[in-house]
């Protein structure tokens, strides 16, 4: 069984990267506090891999950064530079050994890989490489891209990434540790995000600059889409894929899954949402008498929709923070149970008025009408749902967990019958140009797949997030081997574990 949202009615998380290269600093430590401020890419597991003096070492684990790691872990992942990786599965289940970061031998030594994206073409990577002899110990493209870059000629890292990602389709951002460098790679249409830091004049690589700025570095740029950037003693050098051309970043990243004191292209995330709201307020007006967000991701766009419209804005929807995730499966009446588990409404501040209701997004409609239920039980007249994006009818294929096209409530039905639905007043969406001036830049920087249907990349060899795990089944009935996870204690050797769980190096 895998664990899921009480309330599983949003596009879920993608995934964290970190990497730090510093000679002198306590390297766990700063990934650690790096990884704690990606938590919201991913709340399923999270590992740390450290590379020194003893060699290297790894630690990850099912869990929250907070749980995975105590004390003893920090004081034992001793080294000069360090990789890691919060996980939320876009391929393959939730299961102990498809934690990250993923390790194999190579040419050039053990390699560690922390990513962020999806890879459409996995399964077909995975099958050749199976051919050649590899075995694989978990059902993720992770590991299949470990495998591949292992497996890749080359006399260098560089060599061998230059020789690997262009057979890989789809989105990724990679932080690879190896015994002496950090290395980040952005895939070839920068889809997911990738930052440079300076730290004492140590290395950062972060999937967010959020990331940075927790552990004090110096934001110094982003990695460009298709660049390969290799942080040793000789400083950061930078390096090209073959076949880069144009960029087109997920959108979903300023709608959404990035924090909001990140910068992305030189944009605060927090104000660029505001912007959405304000852009919201003029393309879809409303005669109300308070505007609220469903906490926390549409505060800002509600602030901006209230200033553009001069209503009032208020905090009618309260959210309990500490609901999470969850082993019970959700049936509708668990739904119902955690909506209010989840929020409480004000009747102090909604009791007898017209309510601006703004959220981000609408994925299948369940959430959203125990909502607007919530707000007319707390005693709101009128209900009017105003969406800080345009609606979303198509999956993800490229690194976000969006559920599938039969799912997606706007994928079938009018705007009109989603507010029938919902049991909304009125239901209005962004447009996709009200976006783009949001964010102040043209569509074709963007990857609007899931808005348009028109993907940046070939995602017609996409098989789901379980493809893996389905292709595996037909092939032995037997799954990935659960009793293959292996660890690293240092240079060129491991050590099996059997069964999964925490990850114990050395010790």
């Amino acid at each position: 069984m895998t664990s899921q949202s009480i309330l599983d009615d949003k596009p879920k998380d993608e995934c964290g990267v970190f990497g730090v290269y510093g000679p002198g600093l306590d390297v766990a430590r700063l990934t650690y506090f790096g990884l704690h401020a990606l938590q919201h890419r991913g709340q399923e597991s999270a590992g740390i891999a450290v590379s020194g003096p003893e060699g290297m070492r790894i630690r990850k684990r099912l869990g929250l950064v907070q749980t995975v790691f105590d004390e003893s872990d920090l004081r034992h992942l001793r080294g000069d530079l360090a990789v890691g990786h919060t996980r939320y599965s876009t391929t393959g289940s939730t299961l102990p050994e498809n934690a990250g970061p993923m390790s194999a031998e190579s040419s050039v030594g053990t390699i560690v890989v922390a990513h962020n994206g999806n890879i459409v073409n996995a399964v077909q990577l995975r099958q050749e490489l199976e051919t050649e002899g590899a075995r694989f110990a978990t059902s993720t493209d992770t590991e299949v891209l470990t495998q591949l870059i292992a497996r890749s000629p080359g006399a260098t890292i560089v060599e061998k990434l230059q020789a690997a990602m262009p057979r890989c389709v789809g989105a990724f951002s990679l932080c690879i540790l190896t015994a002496g460098e950090i290395v980040g790679v952005r895939d070839l249409k920068g889809i997911r995000p990738l930052v440079i830091g300076d730290l004492d004049g140590g290395a950062v690589i972060a999937s967010e600059s959020c990331a940075l700025s927790t552990i004090g570095a110096d934001i110094v740029r982003e990695v460009e889409p298709g660049e390969i950037v290799v942080a040793n003693d000789a400083g950061i050098t930078s390096h090209r894929l073959a076949g880069a051309a144009g960029t087109a970043s997920c959108l979903f990243e300023y709608i959404y899954f990035a924090r909001p004191d990140s910068l992305m292209s030189g944009r605060r995330v927090y104000l660029t949402r505001q912007r959405m709201g304000e852009e919201l307020a003029r393309e879809a007006p409303a005669e109300a008498d308070v505007v609220i967000p469903v906490p926390d991701s549409a505060i800002p766009a509600a602030i901006g929709y209230a200033r553009e419209s001069g209503i009032q804005f208020s905090e009618g929807l309260i959210k309990n923070r500490y609901i999470g995730r969850t082993f019970i499966q959700p049936d509708q009446k668990l739904r119902e149970v955690g909506v209010r588990l989840k929020f409480s409404a004000l009747p102090e501040i909604i009791g007898g008025k017209r309510v601006v209701l703004v959220d981000d997004t609408i994925v299948r409609a369940t959430t959203s009408s125990l909502i607007v239920d919530l707000l007319r039980s707390a005693g709101a007249r009128e209900v009017h749902m105003r969406i800080h994006a345009p609606p979303i009818q198509h999956p993800c294929y490229l690194g976000v967990d969006m559920a599938s096209r039969d799912e997606l409530i706007a994928a079938s039905k009018t705007v009109e019958e989603i507010q029938e639905e919902i049991g909304a007043d009125s239901l209005r969406y962004l447009s996709l140009d009200g976006l783009f001036r949001s964010i102040g830049s043209p569509e074709n920087g963007f990857c609007t797949g899931c808005l348009t249907g028109r993907y940046p990349v070939d995602v017609g060899e996409a098989t789901g997030k379980f493809g893996i795990e389905a292709n595996d089944r037909s092939h032995n009935g037997n799954g990935v081997a659960r009793d293959r996870q292996v660890i690293l204690e240092s240079p060129g050797a491991f050590r099996s574990l059997a069964g999964a769980g925490r990850t114990e190096a050395g010790g």
